[in-house]
């Protein structure tokens, strides 16, 4: 346990605690810092008696800053975790100073995040919310932005601005059916400066939605949507979105299926000399090809003095090509020589035929899910007035 002034920690201790008797000595120590403004749990184990004795003490300190509630209920059961979360975030609904809370971790799925729903909507004070490997779903999407869209209708009423900047949600396998509702909610936000979106299944289609909604978030600074499909329509959809973030910092498009078309969008996006704070971007395993490479290697001599990270490595370029030598070169004009990272994963390129093949499929899959869309849209438009 560690205790100062400010901070009441049991960080990584393992501990396996059920009910309110094996948490008396921690809710003493919590009643004893006066002051208390972090509070981190992660690491151990919580049944609901000692979830509930931990909240209730919590909700007697009005200076609490962070709360990190990460990976605290390894092993229990499922049907025992919304009790747990409805304890915290009763308990942490009206901390006026609270600016984090880290639920990270906790595979509790759409119906733990049901209880937090509450907590959501009520308090706006809250900056970053991390809800990464929670097992959401769909469901557990919808359910996180019908939250942040009703808190902000809230501070619309009352006239405040929205003070949430970060939302980390990696993980839960979002996949399309959740994605526009949580665009509809950043985008009415506006204030976003981190979004970190990693592994959620998510299509072009869903991309294409959050696209538009970041959009309206003209402060965005970093920006992770590694392990998604974007590929060209997708990619374009961020082409148009990337001008208008001028504070960018941190792209990480990797894993992203970008294709060789949607790597050059992409840099000729950036060549618009918008983005020129970008300090790192990442493209590892985006199907980029010599058109790509070239493309970018030219954006980053004219538009991109500050960026010092760059990650290419699994792509179809020749690792000692000139492609390559064009990007060092463009680094080092900029000071920042060492800035490419690893390329011991190279692929082989495609033969021009493959590559002009490969891209009428992609086109024209794109055309059919555009169709498909379309057909969808009026199916349920005459469905709407059927039903009028």
């Amino acid at each position: 346990m560690q205790v100062t002034d400010t901070l009441f920690s049991i960080k990584d201790e393992k501990l396996k605690l059920d009910d309110a008797s094996q948490v008396e000595e921690f809710v003493r120590a919590i009643a004893d810092i006066p002051n208390l403004e972090e509070v981190v749990l992660s690491g151990n184990t919580f049944g609901v008696e000692a979830c509930q004795a931990i909240a209730a003490a919590l909700a007697k300190k009005p200076t609490l800053k962070v709360a990190n509630l990460s990976d605290i209920f390894t092993g229990r059961l499922r049907s025992e975790i919304p009790d747990c979360i409805q304890a915290f975030g009763d308990a942490l609904k009206d901390k006026e100073h609270l600016v984090e809370l880290d639920l990270s971790d906790n595979a509790f799925g759409a119906d733990g995040l049901r209880p937090l729903s509450e907590f959501l909507e009520h308090n706006r004070n809250i900056q970053i919310l991390k809800l990464n490997n929670n097992g959401l779903g769909i469901a557990g999407g919808k359910i996180l932005a019908s939250a942040l869209l009703k808190a902000q209708e809230h501070n619309v009423k009352e006239g405040k601005k929205s003070n949430l900047r970060v939302v980390i949600v990696g993980r839960n396998r979002l996949e399309n059916g959740s994605s526009p509702d949580l665009a509809k909610a950043f985008a009415a936000h506006g204030s976003l400066k981190h979004i970190a979106m990693p592994q959620n299944g998510i299509r072009m289609e869903g991309i294409q939605a959050l696209a538009e909604g970041l959009s309206s978030c003209p402060d965005l600074e970093i920006l992770n949507l590694q392990d998604n499909t974007f590929t060209v329509s997708g990619s374009r959809a961020f082409a148009k979105a990337l001008p208008l973030w001028p504070s960018l910092k941190e792209l990480n498009f990797a894993d992203c299926l970008l294709k060789n078309r949607g790597t050059v969008l992409l840099s000729q996006a950036l060549a618009k000399g918008k983005n020129g704070k970008l300090e790192s971007l990442n493209f590892n395993y985006a199907e980029m090809r010599s058109e790509g490479a070239k493309t970018l290697a030219a954006t980053i001599e004219a538009h991109l003095p500050n960026l010092k990270t760059l990650e290419l490595n699994g792509n179809q370029i020749d690792e000692d090509g000139p492609e390559i030598d064009a990007i060092r070169t463009a680094l080092e004009k900029h000071g920042n020589k060492e800035g490419l990272g690893e390329l011991d994963d190279m692929e082989e390129p495609d033969s021009d035929e493959e590559e002009e093949e490969e891209e009428e499929e992609e086109e024209k899959e794109e055309e059919e899910t555009e169709e498909e869309k379309k057909a969808e849209d009026e199916l349920a438009d005459l469905t709407s007035k059927l039903k009028v």
